[in-house]
């Protein structure tokens, strides 16, 4: 069996997603999900039903919480896309949008190949990390754990 690497990442908007401070970040949604789209390893990535992001989710229950949910062939790849591509341009700027986290916004963990999470799923896999720290469940860049043996 071959694994993936799903990711979910959330933030906490500043202002709500209309607010005019929040329309540079909102300009570059498109270009930046299209970047990510034709990245090398991309496999998938969580888009609601009236746009081509996930700004319209809040599984969260708080409006001004933004998830960012995706598929990659391994972290590598996705660790490429983050830091060394003009994502990097964007996630620079993010104290401009987003207030400071005070717990993990980030998880990752493997999937098997051809699988997508759901929201519920990486929910529960962002809470886990937040609660027990890294380990084959979630982890972080910092810490990232291979794929499960077959």
């Amino acid at each position: 069996m071959k694994y993936q690497l799903a990711q979910i990442n959330i933030a906490k908007l500043l202002k709500p997603i209309n607010h005019p401070q929040i329309a540079d970040f909102v300009n570059q949604l498109d270009e930046i999900n299209a970047l990510a789209e034709k990245s090398e390893g991309f496999v998938w990535r969580l888009k609601d039903d009236n746009s081509n992001d996930a700004t319209g989710l809040s599984p969260f229950l708080n409006p001004n919480i933004i998830v960012n949910m995706s598929v990659w062939e391994n972290a590598e790849v996705l660790k490429n896309y983050v830091y060394n591509s003009d994502h990097s341009k964007v996630f620079l700027r993010r104290k401009e949008w987003f207030e400071k986290p005070t717990k993990s916004h980030m998880a990752l963990w493997w999937i098997e190949e051809g699988k997508f999470p759901t929201v519920q799923q990486a929910k529960e896999k962002l809470e886990y990390l937040q609660k027990n720290g890294n380990s084959e469940v979630a982890f972080t860049f910092r810490d990232i754990k291979n794929p499960p043996k077959n």
